[in-house]
């Protein structure tokens, strides 16, 4: 019986730049039923070639380091992942709400003063830069 070769992980890599399971699992030092495990739980979502393949994308790479590390690192179980991870997509959410809103107030603010703000930009006077004097010891009177 012939033996098969021995993948290495750019053989396994496809072109889109996903991973095959036995490539991510080998690149992590884990079982590929703990991807597996990791997808049931809602974890790792990989997404899935025409033939039903699991095949992991860059972001998904970056996700499945950060749950190892919450695992590995900080012994936080499974169920401590899921709420780490639900809590960090709602802070990514509202950090983009608060960025639109800051972006609605600029322009709101700045909507129909805009000679304004140009004339006093024009209107600061520019200084040249000058090297700071050095400081001599102060002497206290008092002391002599």
């Amino acid at each position: 019986m012939p033996r098969r070769k021995k993948k290495n992980e750019t053989e396994t890599r496809t072109l889109t730049g996903y991973y095959h399971i036995s490539a991510v699992a080998r690149m992590y030092n884990i079982h590929p039923q703990t991807l597996r495990l990791y997808e049931r739980e809602g974890l790792l979502k990989p997404s899935r070639s025409q033939g039903n393949t699991r095949l992991y994308s860059e972001e998904d790479l970056r996700r499945l380091e950060l749950i190892l590390n919450l695992i590995r690192d900080l012994g936080v179980n499974l169920a401590g992942v899921e709420v780490i991870l639900n809590m960090r997509e709602k802070l990514q959410q509202i950090e983009a709400q608060v960025n639109e809103l800051l972006d609605f107030i600029k322009e709101e603010f700045y909507k129909g003063r805009e000679e304004e703000f140009e004339a006093k930009r024009r209107s600061l006077v520019h200084l040249p830069v000058t090297k700071p004097m050095p400081a001599g010891k102060i002497e206290n009177k008092s002391e002599k």
